[in-house]
């Protein structure tokens, strides 16, 4: 197929990228809970769920807003709940798939 015979993708996936860092962020998160290191994570996947919340407010799919909001707070870096424990850590793993599901989802149509 040559470049003429192809054609761009009707719609882009803005969300994606900060998914995709996210869910690595959050799938390493386990091993970094009890050492310092986990603040960082705190505030990278806080700052990423409000940056895929706002891909899904411009994609028009508000939905995603009941599931990054929470997530935003929940990993609030500033004032931090004291989560711990196997359920903590499996939140660590579901948030990974939601954010790798939202990336794969969100997209806007291109002009």
């Amino acid at each position: 197929m040559t470049a003429a015979q192809r054609r761009p993708s009707q719609f882009q996936r803005n969300a994606l990228a900060p998914g995709l860092l996210a869910a690595v962020v959050l799938f390493v998160a386990p091993l970094l809970i009890d050492g310092g290191w986990f603040q960082i994570v705190q505030y990278a996947v806080s700052i990423l769920a409000l940056i895929v919340a706002w891909f899904a407010v411009q994609a028009r799919q508000w939905w995603w807003l009941l599931i990054f909001i929470p997530i935003a707070v929940l990993w609030n870096p500033v004032l931090p709940f004291p989560f711990s424990g196997p359920f903590w850590i499996a939140g660590q793993a579901a948030a990974a798939v939601v954010f790798l599901v939202a990336g794969a989802v969100i997209k806007v149509r291109r002009q």
